[in-house]
């Protein structure tokens, strides 16, 4: 069974999460099951954070979407089958290209909620598989924006944090909505 997804105020997702250095059978089958969690709740990314985990760890799925991204994986370019889904560990991720592009961005951990954000189109990201072995992955549109927003996640940052103020007030109420919610469910789960 797939983990819960936590929500917005629960302050795991404040947390910086630490490197991974131990590559076993407990970090593939906790990806995995982040993974299954992801597919369930219909999202194309998911950060150990959001799973109540603070670790640098994170998997995404593209495959489903309508594309309209490009990338290059350890110098060519397999087919999104073949590496999807991903897990990404310890991810250090740099700009390639400063243009940037706003885009309405959901989060798991904010159902329902969307709002503008402002990221840079390309980026390499250099990081670890689920068995250590490592490599680097260029790429841009929704994959560059999705790797970047779960980076953020494993570092405490949310996706409202990048958001302008005029954007931030068109959500307040429904992030305050969000915050009770989260602070009741808190309360029925405290003995």
């Amino acid at each position: 069974m797939p983990p819960p997804i936590v929500h917005f105020n629960d302050p795991v997702l404040r947390k910086k999460g630490a490197k991974i250095t131990v590559f076993d059978d407990a970090l593939r089958r906790l990806a995995q099951d982040m993974i299954d969690a992801m597919h369930e709740a219909r999202g194309i990314g998911l950060a150990a954070q959001q799973v109540g985990q603070a670790i640098q760890l994170c998997v995404a799925d593209l495959r489903d979407t309508d594309g309209g991204f490009d990338w290059e994986l350890d110098g060519a370019k397999p087919p999104l089958e073949l590496f999807m889904p991903m897990t990404v560990v310890n991810p250090e991720i740099s700009v390639v290209r400063e243009p940037t592009t706003v885009y309405e961005e959901g989060c798991l951990s904010f159902p329902e909620i969307r709002g503008d954000v402002v990221r840079p189109d390309e980026v390499t990201v250099e990081y670890k598989d689920g068995h250590g072995t490592s490599h680097v992955l260029r790429c841009n549109g929704l994959f560059a924006r999705c790797l970047q927003h779960e980076a953020d996640h494993l570092n405490g940052i949310l996706f409202i944090d990048r958001m302008d103020e005029a954007t931030l007030k068109t959500i307040d109420a429904e992030l305050k909505a969000l915050k009770k919610r989260t602070r009741e469910a808190a309360k029925k789960k405290a003995p």
